[in-house]
Parts: C-alpha cells; structure tokens; sequence
C-alpha cells in the first residue's frame, strides 16, 4: 500500500511551486479584456468550497466516508479553479486598491494579508491531509485533518469576504 512518504517529494515540489508561479504570473500582464468579470465568480467558488467543506466534515461525522472524499474532491476542483481565474484575472487586469479608511482600511489589511499567508500555508496540509485519506491511513488523516479543516476553511471564507469589502472599489470597463 502507497503511504504518504511516496508523496512528499511531489507534496513539497507542489507547495513550493504552486505560490512561487502564482507570484511570478502576478508579473505577466496580457493585454486582453476578458469576456466576463471574474472575481464574483471566484469569490462564488471560495463560498461554495466552504459548504463543501462543512458538507463533507459532517458527511464523515455521519460515517459517510464516500460522501466525505466525493465532496473533498471536490472542494479540491473548486480551490484549483478559484486559483486559475484569480491569476487569469490579475494577469489580464490591474489590481484594485482598497478605498476604505479608517478602522475598516485595517480590518480589511488584516484579514486579506491573514488569507494570502494561510492559503499558501494550506497547500502542503490539503495536499498531505489528502493523500493520507486516499490511502487509508486514517488516523494520520484525522490527526492532520483538524488543522487542515479550520485553516482551508478560513481562506475559503475570508476570500468571499475580501471580495465583498473591495467590491465597490472595482473599475468594471
């Protein structure tokens, strides 16, 4: 039986190359309108991974083990798309600079630097959390999986809520 120590050669290369492409396609601007505004569809995608994610805590709960990998699955599908709109978007836009003041400008500094730290340290726990799952290795999942949970679920949340404080801050053309 595969254990997790097969994978964590690629687990690493992944959660180093991962951010690392994401901060170096940042940089890559194409000159190009796309044809729909993104970040309400990638912001919908965070939130409908966080459901995903309560949904699939409390499918394993209820012992619906199927239930709980499907709805991982999936949440994992939703992450990888969430990420490739976002660089499309910045790539093909310029970024919007948040126009609130006050205590509210500080908030929203906090929770938008908080969510980027956290979803680049999420990947090697999702991807560990995850291979330990697949493999049956059910106590090293669950041990890991209690962090795994509440922090990819932060970064799924805040990111709805970055989206909904820098809304009306957006330049539509």
């Amino acid at each position: 039986m595969e254990t997790t120590k097969n994978y964590k050669k690629l687990i690493t290369l992944l959660s180093i190359i991962i951010p690392v492409a994401v901060a170096v396609l940042f940089g890559v601007k194409i000159d190009m309108t796309l044809p729909i505004f993104l970040p309400p569809i990638y912001a919908t995608i965070n939130g409908i991974t966080a459901i995903l994610l309560i949904a699939a805590v409390i499918a394993v709960k209820n012992g619906n083990i199927k239930r709980h990998e499907f709805l991982i699955k999936i949440a994992m599908v939703c992450s990888g798309l969430f990420l490739v709109m976002y660089v499309l978007y910045h790539m093909t836009s310029d970024s919007t600079k948040f126009g609130g003041t006050g205590a509210i400008k500080y908030i929203y500094f906090f929770i938008l630097i908080s969510h980027i730290i956290l979803s680049i340290a999420v990947i090697p726990l999702v991807l560990t959390t995850f291979v330990r799952g697949i493999n049956k290795e059910v106590e090293k999942h669950r041990k890991i999986a209690k962090y795994t949970f509440p922090i990819w679920l932060y970064v799924a949340i805040t990111g709805v809520i970055v989206y909904i404080m820098i809304n009306p801050y957006y330049v539509v053309s």
